[in-house]
């Protein structure tokens, strides 16, 4: 028989009030949103495949490992809403390291370039990692022009300066090693790890919930271990 972790449903559905505990007080343990079998939980998002009945599959899973093929490009999504979690990330690049994402508070899809939904991308792109991405969402760091470019310049669709870059050089480990990266997002906040090092931190994030994305945009990526942990509900409104 197999077992479950069976989670209350206000917080899939990112509602709740209450601290994250089960009836008896426990903390609830983590979530693994990847069951090293199959796509569960999960749906695809790719643009081509609307085109084409017969477009390969963009996201598989193989030898226990999830896998972006990196094309066609689209995303992958979880079903269920989140907010107030710790998610830990376990990802390496199989072949040439290029561009991948892991994307949160994820809302409304094809929100840009009838590709990218909306949300926060925390950036994978090899040497990249950590970097912000606003896409049809907002969010403020630190010396925010030095980061960014220009006020008049930032935005959250097309053209405008979308990046916000990160705050370290050298976190990430060589391809074909394991790299580990932590998103903490808890009411506006946002804050990022890869491998231990802080990478990015924001605030004032113009959303606090959604579902976790991950992307194609051109190399494939293997995960091993997705997993959420459920964090005390923030203060904020």
């Amino acid at each position: 028989m197999t077992s479950r972790v069976v989670v209350p449903l206000a917080f899939l559905l990112g509602g709740c009030s209450a601290g994250p505990a089960m009836p008896d007080g426990r903390e609830l343990p983590p979530l693994p949103l990847f069951n090293g079998r199959d796509l569960s939980g999960w749906h695809a998002d790719v643009p081509a495949a609307d085109r084409d009945a017969g477009a390969p599959a963009s996201f598989v899973v193989r030898d226990g490992l999830l896998v972006s093929l990196g094309r066609p490009e689209g995303h992958l999504i979880t079903d269920a809403t989140f907010r107030d979690y710790r998610l830990l990330v376990e990802y390496r690049w199989p072949g040439e390291p290029g561009n991948c994402g892991l994307l949160v508070h994820v809302s409304t899809p094809r929100r840009l370039y009838a590709m990218f939904p909306q949300s926060i991308e925390c950036q994978m792109h090899a040497g990249n990692a950590g970097d912000f991405w606003c896409i049809g969402e907002d969010i403020a760091v630190p010396d925010m022009e030095k980061r960014r470019g220009p006020a008049a310049s930032w935005g959250v669709d097309g053209d405008r300066a979308r990046r916000i870059v990160n705050l370290t050089d050298g976190s990430e480990r060589p391809a074909g090693e394991w790299n580990r990266m932590v998103v903490e997002c808890r009411g506006r906040s946002i804050d990022v790890w890869v491998n231990g090092d802080l990478v990015n931190r924001g605030t004032g994030c113009t959303a606090d919930r959604g579902r976790i994305a991950i992307q194609a945009e051109g190399a494939a990526c293997e995960f091993r271990k997705l997993e959420l942990t459920f964090l005390p509900p923030s203060a904020e409104p």
